[in-house]
């Protein structure tokens, strides 16, 4: 079994970002009078950092355990996604920059209704990819070529897979 969790100084700047963000908008909402229209635009400024905050908030308070079987969150929202149960599996790049560098990755895992998204500023992220992709190779899933490159951009090397149906009787084809 394996333990990931987001470490506090890789949130610390999400958490100044919140904080940036809400705490003069609430302040300028306190002390001047802005009218009917600036308040609505400063309190859904608002609202949109109290959200980051507290969405900031949740992903610390998270952690997410990996075993042979099964992987489950932990904290305020907890989700568990059976390996053989496994349906989704894609990892996407977001570039901060032009050039494609300086961005992170983001795992998104599902299993029936459940959903599991991970970014790339948890402990151990490269070992949880490449359980997860050794799961949606052993369940057949076929994933994306962006998947497939991202993959690979990690080291992880798996063969494209043909896509795996179930028929009416759940024997998968």
């Amino acid at each position: 079994m394996t333990r990931h969790v987001y470490p506090p100084s890789a949130l610390l700047g999400d958490y100044l970002r919140a904080a940036a963000g809400f705490f003069p908008t609430v302040g300028v909402l306190a002390i001047a009078p802005v009218g009917i229209v600036g308040e609505t635009m400063l309190g859904g400024f608002a609202a949109l950092f109290a959200v980051f905050g507290i969405r900031t908030a949740l992903r610390h308070c998270t952690s997410i355990e990996v075993t042979e079987t099964f992987l489950q969150s932990s904290g305020l929202l907890q989700t568990s996604i059976w390996w053989s149960k496994l349906d989704q599996m894609k990892l996407s790049y977001y570039s901060t920059r032009r050039d494609g560098h300086g961005g992170w990755m983001q795992l998104k895992l599902g299993a029936g209704w459940s959903t599991l998204r991970v970014d790339s500023r948890v402990e151990g992220f490269s070992e949880l990819v490449s359980a997860s992709a050794n799961a949606a190779e052993m369940r057949g899933i076929s994933l994306d070529p962006a998947t497939l490159a991202n993959l690979k951009a990690l080291g992880i090397e798996l063969r494209p897979t043909e896509p795996r149906f179930e028929n009416a009787t759940g024997v998968v084809v």
